[in-house]
């Protein structure tokens, strides 16, 4: 009887070894695998902030999933009414690659801001949207800004940089105007364009566009803002990690394919 309790004591260490083996090993297939984080079918797993509501309102049905495609329109709008809003992904991120699909479409909604035609945007390294305050336009983050090609036919590229409430350096310089143009080329109409970005913490960021690099930089930061802010701060904070959101600033766009790969720190 002794030998065959001992004999099931010397497997609980042998099981409990197995198990956090398997949990490591489930942990790292988790890694440097794409996923979707768009379904196709819902808004599961986002949560909407417009500027001057509360959380989860989903003013003017803005957001909507059509044909697969997570859609930003605006045919319940008569004007703008400065409705600045982010869709969030659930899951605060640092190490990781993203990837999508995106196209603006139509016309822009009335009595917008002249500079937001075929402007839109991903926030990464963002505050979450609880953490905004009610009628705050944009979150502080960096944002991979999408544009697309006006009628002008001037050079107008896309997957450049902004800086809502933030800065960056390139090759030790610190970079501090708002938005800094990349070297993609323009593109025009209502054609689909594959973007991603590849995000390492504050050590390195990459911008892409159809697979080429059009921009890269390090040491992100939040930077001190007006006194009476609602996230007023002394001093520079290293950006490190933070939420990704879709923008939605007056012009209609749409985004599909939305893959996410986790990164080893």
């Amino acid at each position: 009887m002794y030998t065959s309790i001992i004999k099931n004591i010397l497997k609980i260490p042998i099981v409990i070894t197995i198990t956090i083996f398997g949990l490591i090993q489930f942990s790292n297939a988790q890694e440097n695998k794409w996923i979707s984080i768009f379904n196709g079918k819902d808004l599961d797993g986002w949560t909407i902030k417009f500027s001057g509501h509360d959380i989860g309102k989903n003013f003017r049905d803005t957001f909507r999933v059509e044909n697969g495609m997570l859609r930003i329109v605006y045919d319940n709008y008569t004007n703008f009414e400065e409705a600045y809003a982010h869709i969030f992904y659930k899951e605060k991120l640092s190490n990781y690659k993203l990837k999508f699909d995106y196209r603006f479409t139509g016309k822009q909604v009335l009595n917008s801001e002249i500079w937001n035609i075929r402007n839109s945007g991903i926030m990464f390294h963002s505050q979450s949207p609880e953490s905004m305050y009610f009628d705050q336009d944009f979150p502080a983050s960096v944002e991979n800004q999408l544009l697309g090609g006006l009628k002008d036919g001037k050079k107008r590229p896309t997957g450049n940089i902004c800086t809502p409430g933030t800065d960056f350096q390139i090759q030790g310089i610190r970079m501090q105007k708002h938005c800094y143009r990349s070297s993609s080329k323009t593109y025009f109409g209502d054609q689909w364009v594959s973007a991603a970005i590849e995000v390492r913490s504050d050590k390195s960021i990459k911008h892409f566009i159809n697979g080429n690099l059009v921009y890269e930089y390090d040491n992100t930061r939040i930077i001190p803002g007006e006194e009476d802010s609602a996230h007023f701060i002394k001093k520079p904070i290293p950006l490190k990690d933070g939420f990704i959101a879709l923008q939605a600033e007056s012009h209609p766009i749409d985004f599909k394919n939305i893959m996410l790969m986790k990164l080893e720190e």
